[in-house]
């Protein structure tokens, strides 16, 4: 019994101190998830069970292998990542500071993305490619750039600064900055140049083509008024 509680005592004083690194080492990101998530009541909180936080400290200890040529250890890590959070997130990525992955499940980086700073992805996005030709093929996405739940950006493609993807669009060709974007495929309005994922207002996002559709109706009413 006093081995048992021996050996008991070594494991939980080896996560303590794994849990304090995690947090001294990530704090930013930390920091980044609560400011992004409502729901995060604290840094205990996140350290302990948000799994996009989990994905990205996997994220960066694989992206350290495959910077180093260790290709499979590298992938041994994300995939032990995908099993325990349901978030795969290539190691060959490059993913730059304030990345936070809410709720996550099913998201899905590919080897060529390139992430910018303070980006925030949902549920179920993919960064994917198109095709089998090899070099750059997936998307580049900017700094401050929102990608809503669903939300598939396939190919070599550009998302440009300050941008937001909607949940479910699917996006194929270049996103200019300080854009939204929508539907399937993609159509693009823009937002006056301002920042738009300050409030992470998932409702009142302009669809091009509704905004069409309802100022000809407008329009109707006014002719048969007349």
């Amino acid at each position: 019994m006093t081995l048992l509680l021996s050996i008991l005592g070594i494991f939980v004083i080896i996560f303590l101190v794994k849990m304090i690194f995690l947090y001294l080492f990530f704090r930013d990101e930390i920091k980044t998830a609560r400011s992004k998530d409502p729901a995060a009541k604290s840094d205990l909180e996140i350290l302990f069970l948000y799994q996009g936080f989990h994905a990205l400290v996997y994220y960066r200890i694989s992206h350290f292998f495959y910077m180093k040529r260790f290709f499979f250890i590298a992938r041994w890590i994300s995939q032990i990542a995908r099993s325990m959070t349901g978030i795969e997130i290539h190691p060959g990525a490059r993913i730059g500071k304030g990345f936070f992955v809410d709720h996550g499940m099913g998201v899905v980086v590919g080897e060529t993305a390139v992430v910018g700073d303070n980006v925030l992805l949902y549920q179920g996005v993919t960064l994917g490619g198109t095709g089998l030709e090899q070099g750059k093929r997936h998307p580049t996405i900017g700094n401050n750039v929102v990608i809503g739940a669903g939300a598939k950006v396939l190919g070599n493609i550009t998302v440009g600064d300050n941008s937001y993807v909607g949940a479910n669009a699917v996006v194929i060709k270049d996103v200019p900055p300080n854009s939204t974007i929508v539907g399937v495929p993609g159509k693009i309005t823009k937002q006056d140049g301002k920042k738009i994922d300050v409030s992470l207002d998932h409702i009142h996002v302009l669809d091009p083509l509704v905004e069409t559709i309802e100022n000809l109706e407008k329009r109707l009413d006014q002719l048969e008024k007349k």
